[in-house]
């Protein structure tokens, strides 16, 4: 997946979200303080160099230190042992933080699918495969030149070959630079002007294509469907591509998405690489 975003989910592997590595460092940085404020623990550290006598300071000017109340104290040092003892606490309240930050995360994008389903699932303009009658719809932003994308592409038709109840709903994103930009105004062109079924066989192709996307290559590419390739570039061009690309954009930024692939799944958003397993039980999970 292009961007920070990328994710690749793996059965077995420990993945770490950007506050639970935060968490992380926290406890280890946690760990790491009371070790070195236990009592005794700097006794083999270099020692510092003495420091000359300070000037005396007359009572007049002294100022008082707070008074420590012994219940607090007595309850740090119950804490701080009790961690010592312990430690393994501080990873599980983390643990208890990722789960509540996940819960949070997920209810937050609920709330901006729901208030953004029409652009999603009924724009008019993106190119609508899999059952167009299917009760679940699944909606992915892709760019051509993303890597991630390319291997989530076969994931996509392994998951409309194992469920023929999926609408698959493509948004043309292109994030990676010009070359992402040249094939995504190329794929929008072909559709308004070829229509559902060239596009798709385009889309594959593109999808699959590992060498640079140039106007030669998308020549040869309009050649071999007999389109006409100068018809194609004018429409590349036109105001209605134009928009219906700054639609996506601004749909994606609405539902806070800055990389690819991401899934848009009835109410559920997955941001990154899945396999298709995991596509399948969201969709059964979905429908129970």
């Amino acid at each position: 997946m292009a961007g920070s975003s990328d994710t690749t989910t793996k059965s077995g592997s420990l993945q770490l979200t950007d506050s639970g590595l935060i968490g992380t460092c926290f406890a280890a940085a946690a760990l790491g303080l009371l070790v070195l404020t236990a009592p005794g623990s700097g006794s083999n550290a270099t020692s510092a160099p003495v420091a000359e006598p300070a000037p005396e300071i007359s009572t007049a000017d002294a100022v008082a230190p707070a008074p420590v109340d012994d219940a607090d104290a007595e309850f740090g040092q119950r804490v701080r042992a009790y961690l010592l003892q312990n430690p393994e606490v501080i990873f599980e309240a983390v643990a208890v933080y990722e789960q509540r930050n996940a819960a949070a995360q997920a209810d937050m994008d609920r709330a901006i699918l729901e208030a953004n389903a029409e652009a999603l699932f009924n724009d008019g303009h993106s190119w609508v495969g899999g059952n167009p009658d299917g009760d679940i719809t699944l909606v992915e932003f892709l760019d051509y030149r993303c890597g991630f994308c390319k291997r989530a592409h076969d994931e996509i038709a392994t998951l409309l070959e194992a469920d023929g109840n999926i609408r698959l709903i493509i948004k043309e994103f292109p994030i990676l630079g010009p070359e992402s930009e040249l094939a995504s105004r190329f794929a929008v062109a072909t559709l308004r002007l070829a229509g559902d079924e060239t596009y798709e066989e385009i889309h594959d192709l593109l999808m699959r294509h590992d060498g640079a996307i140039t106007p030669e290559y998308l020549d040869e590419l309009a050649g071999a469907f007999d389109l006409d390739f100068e018809a194609i570039v004018a429409e590349m061009d036109s105001e209605a591509v134009t928009t219906v690309l700054a639609e996506n954009r601004a749909l994606a930024q609405r539902l806070q998405i800055s990389g690819t692939p991401t899934f848009v799944m009835e109410t559920e958003m997955i941001r990154g690489f899945v396999d298709a397993d995991v596509l399948i039980e969201t969709a059964q999970a979905l429908r129970d």
